[in-house]
């Protein structure tokens, strides 16, 4: 084997680790393989004396491209058309790791990622690095080119906010699929009140369109207004070509497709047996990447 289809192939070892790495700091699936893309060719281009461990090289070389990302990807967000919502991921292939605890799929979920938002660029990369991959403060330094004080400081400060804003309880794998299941029912069979028990009083529903499409550009507050919400919701439910569900970012989600193209993939964050929250997607420019993946599945 040539030392380039070597080095290609050691590189392959590491892409669903980097991918996972640069998805949790973007939030972004596409802006994720650009970057892996981009620490590739890097590493192609680096004498391998350079490299003495690869990991970490690659570590180090993925969160710098995702810290300079981030910069514009600010600037952009601060101007994006209604709700901001992470690009959702199909991850019961593995695609972002192992996802076998509560803590890991909580790590990946639409929730913490738009907390992470709140984070400055650098107290996000040393969160994810920190909480997902369980890095040492010294290696975390060492990827940041940084103090290792600082980076302590930057945890702190990260995981402080976090836990301020995310929710107390989480439901287990199976009440979010149930939680699915009852909503697919309910909106195809047009049940108000059927949806009415299932969602808490002070329920939030969050819509992404981007401008592109139509979608709620505030969140909808509250149980009456999601219902109402959710009665133009249930027509275009009922009038769907097809309606299911998949393990998208670490839970079950409604999958709904209109004459085989996906328009919209919805997830639930709940508490006490009731749904607390909803974040939907239906930006098409959002769907590409999990398309994508469910067409391979």
């Amino acid at each position: 084997m040539s030392t380039a289809a070597a080095l290609a192939e050691e590189f392959e070892s590491h892409r669903p680790r980097m991918f996972g790495l640069a998805y949790r700091i973007l939030g972004s699936a596409q802006e994720a393989e650009d970057t892996v893309q981009d620490a590739y060719l890097r590493w192609s281009g680096a004498r391998r004396a350079e490299i003495e461990r690869p990991a970490a090289w690659l570590a180090k070389t993925v969160t710098h491209l995702c810290l300079t990302r981030l910069t514009s990807a600010r600037a952009r967000r601060e101007q994006y058309v209604g709700t901001w919502l992470p690009e959702p991921v199909v991850t019961s292939g593995g695609t972002l790791g192992p996802l076998e605890s509560a803590e890991q799929r909580d790590a990946v979920s639409m929730a913490l990622l738009v907390l992470l938002e709140r984070l400055t660029p650098k107290e996000r990369a040393v969160y994810v690095l920190r909480e997902a991959f369980a890095y040492s403060h010294r290696d975390i330094a060492d990827a940041l080119d940084a103090s290792e004080a600082n980076c302590r400081q930057l945890y702190r400060r990260a995981a402080r906010a976090v836990a301020e804003a995310r929710s107390r309880f989480e439901p287990g794998h199976r009440l979010r699929r149930r939680f699915v299941e009852s909503f697919i029912a309910a909106a195809r069979e047009g049940d108000v009140a059927g949806l009415e028990k299932i969602l808490a009083r002070d329920v939030t529903w969050w819509g992404d369109g981007g401008g592109k499409v139509a979608a709620t550009r505030t969140p909808v507050l509250g149980r009456e207004n999601v219902l109402r919400f959710l009665v133009g919701v249930m027509e275009r439910v009922r009038t769907a070509t097809d309606i299911s569900y998949a393990e998208v970012n670490g839970v079950p989600a409604v999958v709904l497709r209109d004459a085989g193209r996906l328009t919209a993939i919805t997830a639930f964050e709940g508490g006490d047996g009731v749904v607390t929250g909803v974040r939907s997607v239906v930006n098409p420019d959002k769907l590409v990447f999990v398309e994508r993946q469910l067409a391979a599945a």
